[in-house]
């Protein structure tokens, strides 16, 4: 059946589902079950209650939070109530979500707790449209704005019920294919994050598409556990499976998530090349005839397939994968693609590319090598940013930003990226020129180059502000102790460490420079590290320095709250 809009599919499953499992949560060392009349009812209410409060079509609704039972309701709520979602990062910095809130103009935010709450009233002076607040768990504001918390705001709606359910409907009735749903901001290569426009048609083709591909079926359960806030997990985890009628358990958080698979024993799971990669590390030295078994105990005896996408997934852990017979299918897309493109099918499945097309998307790969898409799953545009759209959407085929090649069977493999924009190994879409400035920002940094595309972490070759660094030698003692063209001094290195990190309190953890190298040498046009107008050549400079990089990165062991698996 082809549904009108995101709301009105969730309305009609919900009324002919009723008593059946929607959702699995965990509260008090417990899952709960949430039937689709009451996830229904819960959202109804919800949504009415943000009518009540004014909320019109088209009006934006910022929702951030974490990962829970409250942010799916709250993501219907909003679609019913014909506004636009603006799905923000839970990591993110202050200075970040006021960005994201000025600039698309939000009339209210929906929060899940205090620290979150505080990052907006941080710049409540500098957000004139924001009106109210709603809050998961009770927050203190100081009367600085209209604030209700969740069950406040359900009430509120359900005392209006007549008048404002009346007008819920008529706003689901009123939603096409065409209208927006969703407004999610991407780190853009100038470090300026763009508002990409996703309307419901964009994501439900791209479900409809996924379901097809995917094989998911009622009877499935996923456990989810990927934000939601990032278009991979909102589309596969929340909108593909609605529309497959299957059952989400949701998961605490990835640090309980090994105890999780083994509370739900789901049948599928979507996830990040990280996990994976920390879950092959868990096993490969065992013996190959134990890699199977092994796998099989961590993820349960009902697994029928694993999804991985978000960033590349290293061919070593795909190959392990489908050696020991536990099917790790790789995808492909992106936030202006709603965001599949590709993905490998069960018994179809080639180790090292991004599989076929989804149902109802074109490939083509452009003369210069770069990766063309076309289909109803291309974003409207960048909000308030024609300049930007127009450089990525040319007719009607999005410019995707990687380099690849089709096969003759159709496969896509991507080989390069065209664009400077960093994706961690964790899936996190990281902006290098936006770090760099911060770092350089500094009066003691001169130059910098940011590394982190599929790896663990951020880190950067860091050139200081020598004439001042010598200056403060005075203060630190000792010399710079330069060796195989690197400053080696502890004092110098702690300094500059504290001073990195003070910067790096500007964007979110993910984001942060996590270890760097101290190069005694500027970058210089004679050495072939800057252009003619004496830009970084970022490509020639990671090359160059390929061997120290390496080293930097297996000498430096990180903890779980230091990657960036937590995005």
């Amino acid at each position: 059946m082809a549904y009108s809009s995101l709301a009105s599919m969730h309305r009609a499953i919900a009324e002919r589902l009723g008593p059946r499992i929607a959702l699995r949560y965990k509260q008090w060392g417990l899952y709960h079950d949430l039937s689709w009349h009451a996830y229904r009812r819960q959202a109804d209410r919800a949504a009415a209650g943000l009518v009540t409060l004014g909320v019109e079509q088209g009006d934006r609704v910022g929702l951030l939070a974490e990962n829970r039972l409250e942010w799916l309701v709250a993501d219907i709520a909003i679609l019913s109530a014909g506004a636009v979602g603006l799905p923000m990062h839970a990591p993110l910095a202050p200075k970040q979500v006021e960005f994201q809130l000025s600039h698309s103009g939000t009339r209210g935010v929906i929060v899940s707790s205090q620290s979150q709450a505080d990052k907006v009233l941080a710049s409540l002076d500098q957000l004139p449209s924001l009106e109210f607040i709603i809050s998961f768990d009770p927050v203190h504001v100081n009367g600085r704005i209209r604030q209700l918390t969740w069950d406040a705001l359900m009430q509120l709606g359900h005392r209006e019920r007549a008048d404002a359910s009346l007008e819920v409907q008529r706003r689901e009735q009123a939603t096409t294919r065409d209208d927006l749903a969703t407004l999610i901001y991407t780190s853009g290569t100038t470090g300026v994050p763009k508002g990409v426009m996703l309307s419901h048609g964009n994501l439900l083709s791209n479900a409809e598409g996924a379901l097809e591909a995917t094989r998911i079926w009622p009877d499935d359960v996923l456990l989810s556990w990927l934000p939601y806030s990032h278009i991979y997990a909102r589309t596969c985890d929340h909108y593909l499976t609605m529309l497959a009628e299957s059952v989400v358990c949701l998961a605490e958080n990835h640090e309980t998530l090994m105890t999780n698979l083994a509370e739900t024993q789901p049948t599928w799971m979507t996830a990040v090349p990280r996990f994976y990669e920390k879950v092959w590390a868990a096993v490969e030295g065992l013996p190959p005839e134990a890699h199977g078994p092994a796998l099989r105990r961590m993820f349960g005896p009902r697994l029928r397939q694993l999804s991985s996408g978000g960033a590349p997934l290293p061919r070593h852990v795909a190959a392990g994968f489908e050696a020991a017979g536990v099917p790790l299918l790789e995808g492909y897309g992106l936030t202006e693609s709603s965001p599949v493109i590709s993905f490998n099918r069960l018994g179809h499945n080639k180790v090292g590319t991004v599989g076929q097309p989804i149902p109802g998307v074109e490939v083509r790969i452009d003369v210069d090598g770069e990766v063309l898409t076309k289909g109803p799953h291309v974003m409207m545009g960048y909000w308030h940013d024609p300049e930007a759209t127009a450089a990525v959407i040319e007719g009607d085929w999005l410019r995707t930003g990687d380099v690849g090649q089709l096969d003759d069977d159709g496969y896509l493999s991507i080989t390069d990226r065209k664009k400077d924009l960093i994706v961690t190994a964790g899936g996190k879409n990281v902006s290098p020129a936006e770090i760099e400035r911060l770092l350089v920002s500094d009066p003691f940094i001169d130059q910098a180059v940011v590394i982190g595309d599929r790896r663990p972490c951020i880190t950067a070759l860091i050139v200081p502000n020598l004439p001042a660094l010598e200056a403060k030698l005075r203060d630190l003692g000792g010399s710079l102790d330069v060796a195989d063209g690197l400053i080696q001094a502890e004092p110098v290195r702690a300094f500059l460490a504290e001073r990195i990190d003070r910067v790096m309190q500007a964007v979110s953890q993910p984001e942060r420079v996590r270890e760097f190298l101290l190069l005694a040498q500027p970058f210089s046009l004679a050495d072939g590290e800057l252009t003619a107008t004496l830009k970084i050549r970022r490509r020639y400079i990671l090359d160059k320095h390929k061997d120290l990089i390496e080293g930097l990165y297996k000498n430096h062991t990180l903890t779980d709250n230091e990657s960036c698996d937590v995005i």
